[in-house]
């Protein structure tokens, strides 16, 4: 048999072997082998001590090494197979080009605080300001660019479900909803006191949502609120008076998610009856019902302008619809593992499957070209819509138990002074059509767990 070791390190070994079984308390063993060996009587119980422990520290040396390439393996194929999935010109345009920007592992923070579940997250629209709330009754705010604890509010007596920041031109509220059947608005200029609850809801309230005005100036302010019930129904809310304006019905069952198109003209809500239906906001009309999911749907999001022309590419049209028009394809996720994507008819274009749990929040990149989604299965995905919702990346350790929202930070209008209150933000990456240059996008995103972090991946 050729020899591995070199004399050298074989009468280490030896030694280190003979000091085990004396250590182990095998002596007549230990002794056959220095025989065996003809290691004499220059190995005494001095020598016997310094070679004690060599053997099971190498021993568990290995195990750990080998772990760490099998890590190390993991990571290398994940890299390869972005590589494989990515064309030359968008790795050269990645880097510096927010269009194709994708989170990456690690989160740059992880944000800890919160005593149970996280349900949901929202960005203030101007300041380095994160909403997260919790089924410990609370929400917290935290400054995402530093990684810091704000503040903690209080109010809510039973889980909060959602949280959107929004509101009047001039004046950024922070609405929330709960269990409690209640939402309430908070004051972020004012240590976020509670300026108002809006009673009405007959059972939990599960989102809540800004609706934008559309006005020229300031796309994103309005007076207007949405929220979705196990009621079964949806409310429109004044914030300026904290009456409910409209009550629309129509699911069947509970009302999981809603979102309003960026001009505030359309909405969009989807549940437990495994249904999502496109809205009139002003009329309360439904505009289309869209059917094919096969368990209740958790989350459903209006595609912004940008990525209408993938889209329309998706659904077999010749030429994409103008970026104006508000309400053009939709995306649906589900307990059925699946997202859909839609057009504004109802007509299924396309479905995305690879998720291994229920599908919990979906958000379209600002620039169009990829759909973000996260899931029970504790990971994100990336799906990319200019190659027929590819999926193109996937963070397994999103979290480490099932994601439950995420959120965007929203665009910022470039060159327009900001104050607190007067939000110059581009909805949903929807710009003034005659100057798209103007709206620059925030590489950054929130998840919340059901872990308790909440974690912002930032370029």
């Amino acid at each position: 048999m050729t020899q591995i070791l070199t004399s050298r390190q074989a009468e280490e070994l030896h030694k280190s072997i003979i000091a085990y079984l004396t250590s182990s308390n095998l002596p007549n063993s230990a002794a056959a082998l220095r025989e065996e060996l003809n290691i004499g009587e220059n190995f005494d119980a001095a020598t016997s001590k310094k070679y004690e422990g060599l053997l099971e520290k190498k021993w568990t040396s290995v195990v750990r090494l080998q772990k760490k390439i099998m890590e190390l393996e993991a990571r290398n194929t994940s890299l390869q197979s972005e590589l494989d999935s990515a064309t030359p010109t968008s790795l050269s345009r990645r880097n510096q080009d927010p269009t194709s920007w994708l989170p990456r592992s690690p989160a740059r923070h992880i944000l800890q605080s919160h005593r149970n579940p996280i349900t949901c997250v929202a960005f203030h629209p101007v300041f380095s300001s994160l909403a997260s709330g919790s089924e410990d009754y609370t929400i917290k705010i935290w400054d995402w660019e530093l990684g810091e604890l704000e503040r903690t509010v209080k109010g809510h007596t039973k889980a909060v479900l959602g949280v959107d920041f929004g509101g009047p031109r001039g004046g950024t509220l922070l609405a929330s909803c709960s269990s409690d059947l209640t939402i309430k608005l908070w004051d972020p200029n004012d240590q976020y006191k509670n300026i108002r609850t809006l009673p009405g809801h007959d059972h939990s309230v599960s989102a809540v949502r800004f609706i934008p005005s559309g006005a020229a100036g300031s796309p994103a302010s309005g007076n207007l609120l949405v929220s979705a019930s196990r009621d079964k129904s949806l409310r429109i809310w004044d914030v300026s008076t904290g009456y409910c304006v409209k009550t629309i019905r129509g699911h069947a069952d509970w009302v999981r998610d809603v979102c309003p198109s960026f001009d505030g003209r359309f909405l969009l809500s989807a549940g437990k009856d495994q249904t999502a239906m496109i809205w009139d906001a002003s009329s309360g009309e439904a505009k289309a019902t869209l059917l094919g999911h096969e368990h209740t749907i958790e989350c459903c999001v209006f595609a912004p302008p940008t990525s209408y022309g993938h889209l329309a590419t998706l659904a077999g049209l010749k030429k994409p619809p103008p970026t104006s028009s508000s309400a053009e394809f939709v995306a649906t996720g589900s307990r059925d593992k699946s997202i859909k994507l839609w057009d504004a008819r109802g007509t299924l274009i396309k479905t995305l499957i690879g998720h291994d749990n229920w599908v919990r929040g979906l958000v379209f990149h600002p620039g169009g070209k990829y759909l973000i989604s996260v899931a029970d299965d504790k990971t994100l995905r990336c799906w990319d819509l200019a190659q027929e919702g590819k999926l193109v990346k996937t963070l397994d350790d999103a979290h480490g138990h099932f994601v439950s929202c995420i959120r965007w930070a929203p665009s910022v209008l470039k060159d327009v002074p900001a104050t607190n209150g007067d939000p110059a933000v581009a909805t949903n990456g929807a710009a003034k059509k005659d100057d798209p240059g103007k709206v620059s996008i925030r590489c950054v995103i929130a998840t919340g767990s059901v872990d308790l972090n909440v974690r912002v991946f930032a370029s």
